[in-house]
């Protein structure tokens, strides 16, 4: 059985703004997807890998990814109104390979650590779903509009980040029966009663969302290549 990936880059990333979504903008020189496409593809435990993308996208999505002559990497599809939608029919288009496990990660998360990855293919030995996620450690409060109200507990709660994974077919089955409303895939696995396991995640994993988001990653760019400077 197959460790297969799907990138999910179908998003048009408004709260980003700009002329084209954020999964494409340059981030040190390399757009987002490719550097996740790359950072997936160094790892011999993975053996295919397609992303999912909107129909406008498809030259951007082929400029991305242009120079990469690897056989695991198969054809873009495309992908449906909402996120849960482009993730079934990416799911859809595994069904005639021999996949057993699938990993589902966001396209805006460029610097995915291998060991991350790792961790949640690993866990699926032994359930149905993991997913990467970090515990919440700050003060968490309700509130109305700008006035706090109450102090909320953080006890047993985190942050989910992708990549997210599951048996193939069961995945599958749970996309197909769902509404379609979900924040995520592991909402989709809960619904349908899958057992989903949490893994350590990492702080570099983050999400670009906003402006801010994309200035993060230009910083930790210039960190990461000033540390590997010598001397």
């Amino acid at each position: 059985m197959l460790n297969s990936v799907l990138i999910v880059a179908a998003g048009r990333g408004h709260r980003l703004g700009g002329e084209i979504p954020k999964q494409f903008i340059p981030v040190g020189g390399i757009c987002s997807l490719r550097r996740v496409v790359d950072a997936f593809l160094a790892l011999d435990a993975v053996d295919l890998l397609r992303v999912v993308i909107h129909p406008d996208d498809q030259i951007l999505c082929e400029e991305a990814l242009a120079g990469i002559d690897d056989a695991r990497l198969l054809a873009p599809v495309h992908g449906g109104a909402t996120r849960a939608q482009s993730v079934r029919l990416g799911l859809e288009s595994f069904c005639q390979t021999d996949t057993g496990k699938i990993l589902i990660h966001d396209a805006a998360r460029p610097f995915i650590p291998a060991d991350v990855i790792a961790a949640v293919l690993s866990a699926l030995d032994e359930a149905q779903g993991a997913f990467a996620a970090l515990p919440v450690v700050d003060a968490l409060w309700s509130a109305d509009n700008s006035h706090a109200i109450a102090p909320v507990s953080r006890d047993g709660l985190w942050r989910a980040q992708t990549p997210q994974g599951f048996h193939f077919k069961a995945i599958l089955a749970a996309h197909r029966d769902h509404d379609g409303g979900a924040h995520d895939d592991v909402a989709v696995a809960r619904a349908a009663g899958m057992d989903v396991r949490i893994v350590e995640g990492a702080e570099a994993n983050f999400k670009i969302t906003t402006a801010a988001d994309l200035e993060r990653a230009q910083a930790e760019l210039l960190r990461h290549e000033a540390s590997a400077r010598p001397g």
